[in-house]
């Protein structure tokens, strides 16, 4: 005679969730290749703008009155975070997703008031952080662990 082990409701209820779709899937390991991307190129914009203060040129009467080198720092330490937070939503954790939105909007606020000084390097950092965001909460809830 065989044991049967009863069902709980956590199995069935495990039992009858569907797997995630591929599309979910795809475009939450897109967001977070894109996170650890966008993050490194910013963390290396900042340390051109550390390291060479004259590449990026001041704009007169703008409302941030920031040098290069507070600007370095800024794109430095904000790019390593998001680094970081790339490589948290790509093993699937739930504080890596809303960490990753949390940077992902304050990189995307960074990078706005950055324009006058690098307008096309900042456009295209926006909108891969606006894709990032868009992912991160419309599918991000299909592969947690």
């Amino acid at each position: 005679m065989t044991e049967q082990t009863p069902l709980n409701e956590e199995t069935t209820w495990k039992a009858q969730e569907p797997p995630p779709s591929s599309w979910a899937t795809g475009f939450i390991l897109f967001a977070g290749v894109m996170m650890i991307m966008a993050g490194s190129f910013q963390a290396f914009s900042g340390l051109v703008a550390l390291f060479e203060n004259e590449f990026y040129v001041t704009t007169p009467n703008y409302l941030l009155q920031l040098d290069a080198t507070s600007w370095g720092w800024i794109h430095l330490i904000l790019g390593l975070l998001v680094v970081f937070a790339g490589f948290a939503v790509l093993n699937g954790m739930v504080w890596g997703r809303i960490i990753g939105v949390t940077l992902a909007v304050l990189s995307a606020c960074a990078n706005f008031a950055f324009i006058p000084y690098s307008p096309f390097w900042s456009t295209l950092i926006i909108a891969v952080d606006i894709f990032v965001i868009w992912a991160l909460t419309a599918h991000g809830r299909d592969i947690t662990r």
